[in-house]
């Protein structure tokens, strides 16, 4: 491990033979980094390769060109210099380019003949400290004069003093350089096939690679810097060294961290000054988060008492000559690390709140490591080499935790909430995760569209509440394997799953199948996603032996061949499905005449179906009438709404309501191109003592007065059971509005519920049913008079029926054409009528000086 975070890394990768190419993005695609360089040399003359410290970049050029070994496709450069960007810091005054060229890492001995063979590479270029602009920089192009180091490298960029040769450049970031002709390289690292191939380079036994890859994949492989050659080769040194000494692997950043900074310490000779060692690194930690100091000098290490050299090499990294050099951090994660230490260790930090505070926009995982440390059993090995953390900051930091938690998960802000599940992630304490999300923590909210990081926090906070009442994912553009694969156990917890307008992965689904196989999950909504025929069948095959009891498919662009692998779904002896949403979806009648023979199956218990919109006609009627007649079938509920029924399917319908076995409770038929033809077949169904049904929606059809009054006459039937009757936009007239109140006065058929918005009857017409509100046989909870004309005359009826009403609990006057004369009115019997919960005033004639009056009733939507 004596170059666990840096130094010679670089060398021991070639030499080795571990070596993996690191990708890049170009117009190809996704290639290595070598291939790109070779490429793009050949076409340009300027390339730029950008990628963060530890990415590859120099570990490239050192395969490309310092080896030895120089690739087919560069055989045309004939001379090769090679800068470090940090090491011309430090020459000074001025210099000729012969004695420039001669700093080069591959000093060339013939002389430049053709400059179109010349290659300048400037590694690490955002390491000079100088500006290299053309615009603030004089440019020279006599190769014999002697300048300044920064005006020869500016004429070398811009290739005033060698036209013709090509300029390779890395940096961290894209430098602000207006260069002829370049390609901009983005390094992007490993992925999963590189880091794969890396592990098992690594690893001489192929079962410890395969072993510590796969820990690497489940623990840390979704972090950004997963990617990162540097950092795989730190992970598979410290885990090599824990294999061979049989350690447990780290199961956290935080953990990881603790055994990398306790080997260096380690090293530190002076035993007795290890704390005063790493709190001064902390104290350096924080000067460079604070100040944004990417490197610093020798002038900082002294006055920080820092003077080991050998404690130097393993923290940090230098550029140029001694007495010159330039230091920089092998990571930023040390350099996070040690600062989180330091706060437990150094006797100058007290309160946690400034120092979060101070250190907030110039850190990324501060409070995530102070968290994992705060942990004693993550800390201990520290403990042994430092001596114990300060036990009144760690109480700190755990009240400080505690505090964000209660103040923030109980907020709607999705990222603040993973912010907290990140620091209990790394605590690893399920105790800690009980304590301190409350049961007002909301954690019903969606998380759609999260990072791989943030879904595996999420996993691992359901995982120790061990159950979750909701999983809601809406809104997640795509849900891939590998958040599926995150996510499978939190979905066995979980009692209702929401992916709502969500596409999918071919194998993500494989692994929600699996969750509801295995787990608790009894309602899964699935409305607006898109679905592929593969992804149902994959979908369905988990479906036959879960305890799913709800499923919502609604517009997920089904059709009537993908029925058929519903039907195991409804018909297996181990399904426990009993609701079902299809609305907008295109099942055809073929399609449904598949879902009722599952339905008429001894095993089916779906009990409610959505079929709104779904493309079924007449002809499907028949086969829903052989199921509800059927005794087997457990419908209770069925909505046909926005489908092309018709008289005729209403015929066949209405011969299955009337048969004894029949259970159906709700019928929805609104929108269904039903006409006054239809209502003596639904009269006939209504009257029949066998009917079950309890609410009827029968709205946007054109009844007729004559057709609405056969209805009317069925509910006066003994013992009708209709208990919730839905006529919107029926062509009604008052006529209807006379016989639907002589209804109510009744007490039978026992209305709860009548909606007859969009009916034009205007204050007379409603009058009727004002009248009938105020008889006491009346038992009507909801009334919906939407757009039916009403006016400020009908006002005092109306107050005067809230008053009277013993029952009455929500109307609906929405659309209508009230004024501000009749607010006070409204406020008024609203504040005085205990039963009434809700009205519904908007879109009438009122104005914005009425809204403060409103305002003084909490139960008046306006």
């Amino acid at each position: 491990m004596s170059t666990l975070l840096g130094g010679e890394v670089l060398v021991n990768l070639i030499n080795k033979n571990i070596y993996v190419p690191v990708l890049t993005r170009c117009t190809k695609g996704e290639v290595s980094l070598e291939e790109a360089i070779q490429t793009s040399l050949c076409e340009v003359k300027t390339v730029f390769v950008v990628g963060p410290k530890g990415s590859g970049k120099t570990t490239t050029l050192e395969k490309l060109f310092l080896n030895g070994s120089k690739a087919q496709q560069l055989q045309k450069f004939t001379h090769v210099f090679y800068f470090q960007g940090g090491d011309i810091n430090s020459l000074e005054g001025l210099i000729s380019l012969k004695a420039f060229l001669q700093w080069s890492c591959l000093p060339q001995s013939s002389p430049l003949a053709n400059s179109e063979n010349v290659l300048f590479i400037f590694d690490d270029l955002d390491k000079y400290i100088h500006n290299l602009n053309q615009s603030v920089t004089n440019l020279c192009s006599d190769p014999d004069q002697t300048t300044t180091v920064s005006c020869l490298v500016a004429s070398l960029l811009y290739g005033s003093l060698i036209p013709g040769a090509s300029v390779l450049i890395t940096t961290k970031t894209t430098p602000n350089l207006d260069l002829p002709s370049e390609v901009y390289l983005e390094v992007l690292g490993f992925l999963k096939v590189q880091r794969d191939a890396f592990f098992h380079k690594f690893f001489t036994d192929p079962e410890d690679a395969k072993n510590a890859l796969q820990h690497f994949e489940t623990t840390l492989g979704f972090y950004d810097f997963s990617r990162s050659p540097q950092f795989c080769w730190t992970v598979c040194s410290t885990y090599n060294f824990l294999i061979n000494f049989a350690t447990k692997l780290p199961d956290t950043l935080t953990q990881l961290f603790v055994h990398i900074l306790a080997h260096l310490i380690e090293k530190i000779p002076q035993k007795d000054a290890k704390q005063n060692i790493v709190t001064a690194l902390g104290k350096l930690a924080s000067y460079c988060a604070l100040g944004s100091h990417v490197d610093f000098q020798n002038d900082k290490l002294l006055a920080l008492g820092l003077l080991s050299e050998l404690t130097l090499n393993d923290f940090l990294c230098a550029d140029g000559e001694p007495s010159k050099a330039v230091y920089s951090w092998h990571s930023p994660l040390i350099q996070e690390f040690i600062l989180a230490v330091s706060f437990f260790i150094d006797p100058t930090l007290e309160n946690v709140d400034k120092f979060l505070e101070n250190h907030k926009k110039h850190t990324k995982f501060l409070n995530v490591f102070m968290a994992g440390l705060c942990e004693q059993v993550n800390r201990k090995s520290l403990e042994d080499l430092l001596g114990q953390f300060k036990p009144e900051q760690i109480l700190y930091f755990k009240n400080w935790l505690k505090e964000l938690c209660e103040k923030t998960l109980p907020g709607f802000n999705k990222k603040d909430h993973c912010h907290c599940f990140h620091l209990l992630y790394q605590i690893q304490n399920k105790n800690v995760v009980k304590e301190v999300i409350t049961p007002s923590a909301r954690l019903g909210l969606s998380y759609g569209d999260l990072s791989l990081v943030d879904y595996v926090v999420l996993n691992y906070v359901v995982m120790q509440l061990g159950e979750m009442e909701q999983l809601n994912l809406y809104g997640i553009s795509c849900l891939t394997e590998d958040i599926a694969e995150i996510l499978a156990p939190a979905m066995t917890v979980s009692h209702k799953i929401m992916l709502n307008q969500c596409s999918f992965e071919n194998g993500a689904v494989s692994h929600l199948a699996s969750a509801l196989r295995n787990g608790i999950t009894e309602d899964l909504n699935l409305s607006h996603s898109s679905l592929n025929d593969i992804q149902f069948k994959s979908l369905c095959s988990g479906l036959s032996n879960c305890k799913l009891q709800s499923l919502n498919l609604s517009s997920c662009k089904l059709t009537e061949t993908l029925c058929e692998d519903l039907v195991p779904a409804l018909s297996s002896t181990t399904s426990h499905l009993r609701v079902l949403q299809l609305l907008g979806n295109q099942i055809g009648d073929q399609g449904f005449k598949r879902l009722c023979e599952a339905l008429q199956s001894p095993h089916s218990k779906v009990q409610e179906l959505d079929l709104q919109f779904c493309h079924v006609t007449a002809i499907s009627m028949e086969h829903l009438s052989i199921v509800l007649s059927s005794g087997p079938s457990q419908l209770l509920k069925v909505n046909l709404s926005r489908n092309e029924v018709g008289d005729t399917g209403v015929k066949a319908l209405s011969e299955g309501l009337q048969q004894p076995l029949c259970k159906l409770e709700s019928l929805g038929l609104s929108d269904c191109e039903l006409t006054e033809a239809c209502c003596p077949d639904l009269m006939e169904a209504l009257m029949s003592k066998h009917c079950p049904v309890l609410q009827l929606d029968l709205s946007v059809n054109e009844l007729g007065q004559e057709g609405a009054l056969l209805l009317c006459n069925a509910l006066k039937r003994p013992g009708c059971p209709i208990e919730k009757l839905n006529l919107v936009r029926c062509d009604l007239t008052e006529v209807i509005f006379v016989e639907l109140a002589a209804l109510l006065k009744r007490g039978s058929p026992p209305l709860k519920c009548l909606s007859v918005g969009l009916n034009k009857v205007g204050d007379q017409g409603v009058n009727h049913l004002w009248e009938a509100l105020r008889h006491p046989s009346c038992i009507l909870e909801e009334l919906d008079l939407e757009m039916t004309g009403l006016t400020d005359a009908c006002v005092g009826d109306m107050c005067a029926a809230i008053k009277a009403s013993k029952t009455l609990k929500k109307l609906e006057v929405h659309n209508n054409s009230l004024t501000n004369i009749s607010v006070p009115a409204l406020v008024r019997v609203m504040q005085d009528s205990p039963n009434m919960q809700q009205i519904n005033v908007k879109y009438n004639d009122f104005g914005d000086e009425m809204f403060d009056l409103f305002e003084t009733c909490s139960k008046i939507r306006y």
